[in-house]
C-alpha cells in the first residue's frame, strides 16, 4: 500500500518492460570503443582422431566384449554439452554394442536441462542433431528416478528409470574440467553417470553442496554405482582447444571414477583455452550458451567461478563482462548469466527464467550469484560503452578490451592497442 492507495498491479510489469527495451545511459560524448586487432592464441594442437565414429565402434567392442551378453538392454547417454562429433560418438558406440550382441537405447543423460522434463531434453538432444534416425536407436526419455544404491554416508544414488529397468548403463561424455568443483576427476563419464543420469534429484544432491563435498560426493557416489552392477563403463571423448577430437577412451566400470579417467582428465586439462592476459578490463563474449559451457561461460576461461568455497583464477583478472548473445540450443536457459556485467535488451528477451531457474536451483550455491540479472542496455554499442566506463579505468586511460566469439574452442582472439605485444 502506498497512503491508501492500492500498489499498481503494473509497476511490476512496467519495469520489466523497461528492461526490454535496454536502460539509456547518459555516456560521455568523448567516450569512443578503441578499436581491436588480432590476437592469434598459441594453443596446443595434438592430432585428431580421422573417424570419430569408428574410433568409438572400436573402443566399445574391444572395452565391453568381456563384460556384454547377447540380448543385454544397456542405456547409452547422451548430454547436452558442447561436444564435437557427438552423434558420430554415440552412433559408433551403439553399433559397437550391437556387434556384441547388445540391444542399446539412447538416454537424455543431462540432469534438470530441458527445464526438467521429458519433453524438454528430448527437445534438446533433436536442437543437437540427436534424434532417433541420426543416432540409430530408440530414445526413452523421462525424469522419474529410482535410488539403486546409497554411499557410505547414507547418500541415495538416483538412476534414470529407463536406464534402471536396463541391464547395464553406459555415459557417453567429453572429459574436461569442470565449472564448479577442482578435484582428479571433474567433467566426463562419472559426472553423467551420477548427475546426468541422476535427472534432477541425482544432480540437486550432488551439487547442493559446496564444491569440497561436491567432489566427494561424486567420488562416493559413483563407486556405490560400481557397487550394484549396473555401470558397465564409459566412453569418454577428449578435445583439442580447436574443437577435434583427439582421443576416444573406452572406459570399464572400474576405470570410471578411478585411476584411468584421472588420467584422462589430467590431459584434458592441459588442453583448456586460456586467455594469456594478466588482468583484462572488458571482456566481450559475442556468444554463450548450455552446449558451450554448463554455465554459458566458461569460468575455465574467465577465471570467474563465483562459488563459495572455490577461488577464482589468479589470471585472468577480468574487471567487466560484456554478453552478446545466446545460443538457439540453450532454448532461453541461461544458467551462469550472473558471469556477464552488461548484455543487450535482445539477450534479455530470449530468457527463459523458468528453465534457468530450475537449472540454477538444482546447481545449489553455485547457481546463487550465477543466476543473478546483469545489467540490461539496448544494445551491443551501450553495452561496450557502459563496460569501458564502469570497468576502473579512468576515462583517459587506455582500455584493456578482449573480444571472443565463446569460450569453447578458443585458438584466436581480437584486443585493443594496450594488449598488443
Amino acid at each position: 500500500m502506498i497512503g491508501d492507495q492500492p500498489e499498481s498491479p503494473t509497476l511490476a510489469r512496467m519495469s520489466w518492460e523497461q528492461l526490454a527495451r535496454g536502460v539509456e545511459l547518459p555516456f560521455d560524448p568523448e567516450l569512443e570503443i578503441p578499436e581491436l586487432f588480432e590476437y592469434p592464441l598459441e594453443v596446443p594442437s595434438p592430432p585428431a582422431v580421422t573417424d570419430v565414429e569408428r574410433a568409438a565402434h572400436d573402443a566399445a567392442v574391444a572395452t565391453f566384449a568381456a563384460a556384454v551378453t547377447p540380448g543385454m538392454t544397456i542405456a547409452v547417454g547422451a548430454g547436452s554439452r558442447g561436444l564435437t562429433g557427438r552423434i558420430d560418438l554415440l552412433r559408433g558406440t551403439i553399433a559397437g554394442l550391437r556387434e556384441l550382441g547388445a540391444d542399446p537405447f539412447v538416454v537424455p543423460a543431462m540432469g534438470s536441462h530441458g527445464g526438467a522434463t521429458a519433453p524438454g531434453q528430448t527437445h534438446m538432444l533433436e536442437s543437437l542433431g540427436m534424434t532417433e534416425e541420426t543416432l540409430g536407436a530408440e530414445i526413452r526419455a523421462t525424469m522419474d528416478t529410482v535410488v539403486v544404491a546409497h554411499t557410505a554416508a547414507g547418500t541415495p544414488v538416483h538412476l534414470d528409470a529407463n536406464a534402471a529397468a536396463a541391464d547395464r548403463f553406459l555415459p557417453v561424455n567429453r572429459i574436461k574440467p569442470h565449472t564448479c568443483f577442482k578435484g582428479p576427476i571433474e567433467s566426463g563419464c562419472m559426472k553423467m553417470a551420477v548427475v546426468g543420469f541422476g535427472k534432477r534429484p541425482g544432480a540437486f544432491l550432488v551439487h547442493s553442496c559446496g564444491p569440497i563435498e561436491m567432489r566427494d560426493r561424486l567420488l562416493d557416489a559413483c563407486a556405490a554405482l560400481r557397487g550394484t552392477g549396473r555401470l558397465l563403463g564409459g566412453i569418454g571423448s577428449i578435445e583439442s582447444t580447436v574443437g577435434d577430437i583427439v582421443r576416444v577412451e573406452g572406459l570399464t566400470a572400474d576405470d570410471v571414477g578411478g585411476p584411468r579417467e584421472h588420467e584422462l582428465t589430467e590431459y584434458a586439462r592441459t588442453l583448456v583455452p586460456a586467455l594469456p592476459f594478466e588482468e583484462i578490463d572488458v571482456l566481450i563474449v559475442e556468444l554463450g550458451g548450455k552446449d558451450i559451457s554448463g554455465t554459458t561461460i566458461d569460468p575455465n576461461v574467465t577465471g570467474r567461478f563465483w562459488v563459495p568455497g572455490l577461488d577464482d583464477l589468479q589470471k585472468p583478472r577480468v574487471n567487466a563482462i560484456v554478453l552478446l548473445d545466446l545460443t538457439d540450443v540453450s532454448d532461453g536457459n541461461a544458467l551462469g548469466i550472473g558471469f556477464a556485467d552488461f548484455i543487450p535488451a535482445s539477450l534479455a528477451n530470449k530468457l527463459d527464467f523458468a528453465k534457468t531457474y530450475i537449472n540454477c536451483f538444482t546447481a545449489g550455491p553455485a547457481g546463487m550469484r550465477r543466476s543473478r540479472l546483469p545489467m540490461v542496455l539496448p544494445d551491443e554499442d551501450a553495452c561496450l560503452k557502459a563496460a569501458l566506463t564502469m570497468c576502473g579505468r579512468g576515462p583517459d586511460e587506455p582500455k584493456r578490451v578482449v573480444r571472443i566469439r565463446s569460450t569453447l574452442h578458443l585458438t584466436s582472439c581480437r584486443v585493443s592497442a594496450a594488449l598488443m605485444p
